[in-house]
């Protein structure tokens, strides 16, 4: 009997040792849900969709883009916050949902340093200010002179409270001590749809929602608020060029998690973005969009969280009286 329990215990340590590895799976195991707090078609949907497609092949699991619009980003950023802590659930921020959103929304629901892990940053993306194709002025000093005498008349569209295209007309219309109109959209797409219509004057928007549209002539590009000009839109002039050097912006997008998710599945994460960053494909599709693609320093969760904390330092002074 002695012999047959030891046996009987033998087998089920035999058992065990071969079904723990079973449970213990390389990381993913099935499918992940990129939340992206806008709607589909903005520069965010856009540059997800490009480097998670890439990502998706290399971790060997389908990466599902969820859109998930409404107060500037903040309510799918507050969902990705609470979202379980095992690499299944990730969002796509920026410089709107984490970091200017801090002193736009006071009783904000999470806090971008606090409640994420840094993942990936993904790209840059300059800021164009941009007109409906029949809006009046011809250059950007015509048009800092237009918007100064019909302050209360013209109107300017943004993808809603802390979104990148509120933020970065926020900085300008400070720069320009003028109080203009604001129209909000569930986001970039649907607000560069009622530019391209003639429904809205004037919107700051980042330049992968812009080149088809510029090119195609259907919306008006006064400058780009970079120190160069943009490759993909070399006759656009920079800010400094035509005449408003104050007025300097540049958004971003990056992979976040939720608080606590393991530092093997973020570096899992980390390592198939970096490899879909350097994919030629990849690059080709971004650069085309005007996008910035980081540097290899910078691509770090650590560079990442970085990067979220000047950026809060950053825009907290600018956009407080506007709160």
């Amino acid at each position: 009997m002695t012999f047959i329990r030891a046996l009987a215990g033998a087998c089920l340590a035999s058992l065990c040792g071969f079904v723990a590895p079973a449970k213990a799976q390389t990381y993913p195991t099935r499918s992940i849900t990129m939340i992206v707090p806008f709607a589909a078609g903005g520069p965010t949907d856009v540059i997800s969709r490009i480097v998670t497609s890439h990502m998706a092949q290399t971790l060997g699991q389908s990466i599902i883009i969820e859109n998930v619009v409404g107060a500037g980003g903040t309510t799918a950023t507050t969902r990705a916050a609470r979202a379980t802590n095992d690499g299944y659930t990730l969002i796509t921020g920026h410089m709107g949902t984490h970091a200017a959103s801090v002193p736009l929304y006071p009783k904000l629901a999470y806090h971008p340093e606090k409640d994420f892990e840094p993942v990936a940053l993904l790209a840059g993306t300059p800021i164009l200010i941009l007109a409906r194709k029949d809006f009046p002025p011809k250059d950007l000093k015509e048009f800092v002179t237009y918007v100064k005498a019909n302050s209360e008349k013209v109107n300017a569209a943004h993808a809603g409270i802390g979104s990148v295209s509120h933020v970065s007309c926020e900085l300008l219309h400070s720069i320009l001590d003028i109080k203009p109109v604001g129209v909000p959209f569930n986001g970039t797409g649907p607000a560069m749809n009622a530019l391209v219509a003639g429904q809205v004057d004037y919107i700051c928007d980042q330049i992968v929602n812009a080149v088809p549209q510029i090119n195609a002539g259907t919306i008006k590009a006064y400058a780009i608020a970079t120190p160069e000009r943009n490759p993909s839109l070399p006759n656009v002039p920079t800010t400094a060029e035509a005449g408003l050097p104050g007025f300097q912006a540049q958004a971003w997008n990056a992979m976040f998690a939720p608080k606590g998710t393991s530092p093997a599945i973020i570096a899992s994460l980390n390592a198939a973005a970096i490899k879909a960053l350097d994919d030629e494909t990849v690059k080709k599709r971004l650069l085309e969009l005007g996008s910035v693609i980081p540097v290899p320093k910078d691509r770090t969760p650590e560079a990442l969280a970085a990067l979220v904390k000047s950026e809060i330092a950053k825009w907290t002074p600018v956009l407080k009286p506007a709160s």
